[in-house]
C-alpha cells in the first residue's frame, strides 16, 4: 500500500503547526481534521496517553478511510503523583487540587498553569517531563507507536508566548528559558514531539519502503 496522504487527526492548532513542521521533508500530503468533509469526536476516556492515542486513531481511521496519525501528550510534574498527565488539557476543571476558573478574555491554557503554579507554591521538587505517544494507524493493515520524553522542571513564573499549553512554564534539562521562549525550529529539536516522531518517521521509512 502507498500512502500518499496522512490525517493528523487534532484540533490544536499547535500540535497542527508542529507536526506539518516536523513532516516537511516527508514525501506524504499532510491533512488535518478542517479539510475533511465531515467531523466526528472522539472522547479520550483511557487511561493511559497510549490508550487515548490508540483509540483515536482506529476510530478516525475506520470512519475516513485514509491512514492517521493521532498523539496523546501531556505533562507529568513528579510533586503532583503525575499531574496533571492525561488531563493535561483539562486540568483545570478537574477535581484534584480543586478547580480553577477560565477567566474572562483568557484561554484554557492560561487556567491550566495558574492551577499548576498554585500546587506547586510550597513545593521545593518541581522536576517535571512531557511525554508524547503517537500513533500511525492504516485501516484494517497496521498501526506502530512510538513514544518520546522531554525532562525539565517547572518556572517558578510564566515566560515566554511561542509555544502552547505548558510551555512558558517549562524549562528543558540543560536551558535556562522556557519552551515558550524557543523558536519553533529550535523546540523541534529536542521536544518530546519531536522525538517521538523522528522514531515515527524512521520505522514509516522501513514499512513503506517493504510495501
Amino acid at each position: 500500500m502507498i500512502v500518499d496522504k496522512v490525517l493528523i487527526a487534532t484540533k490544536n492548532k499547535g500540535k497542527i503547526r508542529e507536526f506539518k513542521k516536523l513532516f516537511e521533508d516527508f514525501d506524504i500530503k499532510v491533512l488535518t481534521l478542517e479539510d475533511m468533509p465531515e467531523s466526528i469526536e472522539v472522547e479520550e476516556d483511557r487511561q493511559t496517553f497510549l490508550e487515548n492515542a490508540l483509540k483515536k486513531a482506529k476510530e478516525y481511521a475506520d470512519f475516513y478511510k485514509i491512514p492517521v496519525i493521532t498523539e496523546d501528550a501531556g505533562l507529568e510534574v513528579y510533586a503532583l503523583n503525575g499531574y496533571p498527565g492525561i488531563y493535561s488539557a483539562r486540568f483545570y476543571s478537574i477535581d484534584f487540587g480543586g478547580k480553577e476558573e477560565v477567566r474572562e478574555n483568557e484561554t484554557k491554557d492560561n487556567a491550566n498553569i495558574r492551577k499548576l503554579l498554585r500546587l506547586l507554591k510550597d513545593k521545593t521538587n518541581r522536576k517535571a517531563r512531557f511525554v508524547s505517544n503517537i500513533v500511525f494507524y492504516i485501516p484494517e493493515k497496521y498501526g506502530v507507536w512510538t513514544e518520546g520524553y522531554l525532562y525539565g522542571k517547572i518556572a517558578e513564573v510564566p515566560k515566554g508566548d511561542k509555544g502552547f499549553g505548558y510551555d512558558p512554564i517549562f524549562i528543558p534539562e540543560g536551558y535556562s528559558k522556557t519552551l515558550g521562549e524557543f523558536d519553533i525550529e529550535e523546540k523541534n529539536k529536542i521536544s518530546h514531539r519531536a522525538k517521538a516522531t523522528y522514531q515515527l518517521k524512521k520505522i514509516l521509512n522501513k514499512l513503506l519502503k517493504n510495501d
